[in-house]
């Protein structure tokens, strides 16, 4: 089935609800419950080290080491049960995704602040895409600028949501905290980082 386009001006969205059968959703959430080494990450916010609000992982390539909040992740390598994800992202997107940053919602207290994916490592116009697992939560983006347009997607078991062109230029995104009783959700998004490490690169912003 094709992915359905999603207007936004300034951005670049594919969705599509049961891009994983529900079958297949449920086998891959159930390995990487058990597969994936979760941890809590600490992040820099408003000038402080905290521990971020979600469990997480940061997997990939041995290359694929990423800078996030102030802090450079070495990735995890990849388990088995992630392989089939990357090879059919790739023959569907293009992509040659060579890391992905796992994260774990363990209820609706768990969250994810407004963000762009703009780290320099993933390039001027990076492709993120978006697998979604366990409890539907509430993704938003907004614009960069003031009074922008935004947008508000339920993200469901077994979602994927592509975000390509310059839509980290232009939006932020979240998944905001929610007093709903939710059960536990795993998000995956796929990335490729690139070769930019050097005692010349350029720090991203704090967020």
């Amino acid at each position: 089935m094709a992915m359905t386009q999603l207007q936004l001006p300034g951005a670049e969205l594919e969705f599509d609800p049961h891009w994983l059968s529900r079958h297949e959703a449920d086998e891959l959430m159930d390995a990487l419950f058990d597969a994936v080494p979760w941890e809590i990450h600490r992040i820099r916010l408003f000038g402080r080290d905290v521990d971020s609000p979600r469990l997480s992982c940061w997997i990939g390539d041995p290359e694929a080491r990423y800078r996030y909040s102030g802090t450079l992740f070495a990735p995890r390598p990849w388990h088995a049960c992630l392989l089939p994800v990357r090879a059919r992202l790739l023959r569907q997107l293009d992509v040659a995704f060579n890391s992905v940053l796992a994260n774990r919602y363990r209820s609706g207290r768990d969250a994810m602040g407004w963000h762009s994916d703009n780290e320099p490592e993933l390039g001027a116009r990076p492709v993120i895409a978006s697998l979604s697992l366990g409890a539907t939560r509430r993704f938003k983006l907004k614009s960069r600028t003031p009074d922008g347009p935004g947008m508000d997607l339920d993200l469901t078991h077994g979602s994927l949501l592509v975000m390509r062109g310059d839509t980290q230029a232009h939006y932020r995104h979240a998944l905001p905290r929610t007093a709903k009783a939710v059960g536990e959700r795993i998000n995956l998004t796929f990335r490729r980082i690139l070769d930019v490490a050097g005692p010349h690169r350029i720090e991203p912003s704090q967020r």
